[in-house]
């Protein structure tokens, strides 16, 4: 199985909104050689470009059950928190953990469905500890970074800083999934590759 070396690519400097590429350590599958229980497991047709889900691909179930989750922690629209404060989680998530690829996909999400490009630009530039400038996006870090840090003293401090804020049961529930899933998949992502800018590459090329 090829193996990339690191040294050939050409990764961030910093933690972006801008879209990335991304660049696995073993090759994935070929998209012409999927199979159809591979295809079926990819669930959206177009992540069949993604080497990151042409890797993952090669054990079917687990990345089937990986992608449900996934869309129904993002994507479920039955009450909870809104999807610009889900994306919020995932980015201070992945912030904390140093995850740029993650950081760069759900921080351009999270301004997409918020408008408040500066606030999630300043949650990247100046790391968790940063004031977003209300206190309910505060404590949607606040309880992000604590799940993220030390899981098992996630508690009562955050959950109650969240009713405080204004959350509901459903939307914190929807607060603590969006951390947890990406606490987890940042450590997938981080032990199987690496971000590349595309640009570059593209002009190295």
């Amino acid at each position: 199985m090829t193996v990339t070396d690191p040294q050939d690519l050409t990764g961030p400097d910093r933690f972006t909104q801008q879209s990335l590429g991304w660049v696995p350590w073993l090759a994935p599958v070929e998209e012409a050689e999927l199979t159809d229980r591979q295809r079926e497991a990819l669930i959206d047709p177009v992540r069949a470009k993604s080497p990151y889900f042409r890797l993952l691909v090669r054990d079917p179930d687990a990345l089937e059950a990986r992608t449900l989750t996934d869309l129904d922690i993002f994507r479920n629209p039955a009450g909870g928190v809104g999807r610009a404060e889900r994306e919020l989680a995932a980015t201070a998530a992945s912030r904390h953990n140093g995850c740029v690829y993650c950081a760069s996909v759900h921080s351009a999400a999270a301004t997409r469905e918020s408008g408040r490009r500066d606030d999630v630009q300043r949650l990247l530039d100046e790391g968790v500890g940063a004031d977003l400038g209300d206190e309910a996006w505060n404590a949607i870090v606040a309880a992000a970074v604590a799940l993220t840090r030390t899981p098992s003293a996630f508690g009562a401090a955050e959950i109650e800083r969240l009713r405080a804020a204004g959350f509901d049961d459903a939307a914190i529930i929807d607060v603590i999934n969006s951390a947890a899933f990406f606490n987890w998949a940042n450590r997938l992502m981080l032990s199987l590759g690496q971000p590349e800018v595309k640009a570059r590459r593209q002009a190295a090329e």
